[in-house]
């Protein structure tokens, strides 16, 4: 008798955690956390290009350098946080978090990190205060292009583009925009 409850304790569990993720593998609503920045990086295209925005300038003495290896201590993505990051780039600039409802419609997106000063419409070389309405040239993600946002805050900081393997396995990610220095951790 023992043994059989104990089975069909094990199958329950089973069969309760399959229930944690909808048909396409996505968690559920009831696991999105209050940051709606959150919810929209499914969206988001973890592998970049190596295209830059124009008049973004190589940092002259990154912490990390080109072709070295670091610690991602950011969780901008799921798995991201703890995995082994190779330095693809390094830049000088300004990094903004911005709040923007995406043009494909859906809810607003909250402190998305990060959008350096290029890829902001009409930017300049001025630091922009929060609250600021800017349009965005970024395509992190779905519906960012082109997107009205909200300056939340701004860092001048060293941006990385990065390459890293998520820690739960699962393909490469290639060319990650953007990782600043202080989500970084020495090897």
């Amino acid at each position: 008798m023992k043994k059989q409850l104990f089975i069909l304790g094990v199958a329950t569990i089973i069969g309760l955690s399959g229930c944690a993720n909808n048909s396409n593998g996505n968690e559920t609503d009831t696991k999105k956390e209050s940051n709606q920045s959150e919810m929209g990086h499914s969206e988001m295209n973890h592998s970049g290009s190596d295209t830059l925005p124009e008049g973004l300038k190589e940092a002259k003495n990154p912490k990390y350098k080109v072709g070295s290896e670091a610690i991602i201590q950011a969780d901008h993505m799921k798995d991201m946080k703890g995995a082994k990051a190779t330095i693809v780039g390094a830049y000088d600039t300004t990094v903004y978090t911005v709040s923007y409802t995406p043009t494909t419609g859906g809810e607003k997106v909250t402190n998305h990190k990060w959008v350096v000063q290029g890829e902001i419409k009409d930017a300049g070389d001025k630091t922009l205060k929060p609250g600021t309405e800017v349009t965005l040239q970024a395509d992190h993600m779905e519906g960012m292009n082109g997107a009205k946002a909200t300056i939340d805050s701004s860092e001048q900081t060293t941006v990385y583009v990065v390459d890293y393997t998520p820690i739960m396995g699962g393909e490469k990610v290639t060319n990650h925009k953007w990782i600043t220095e202080s989500e970084l951790s020495a090897k």
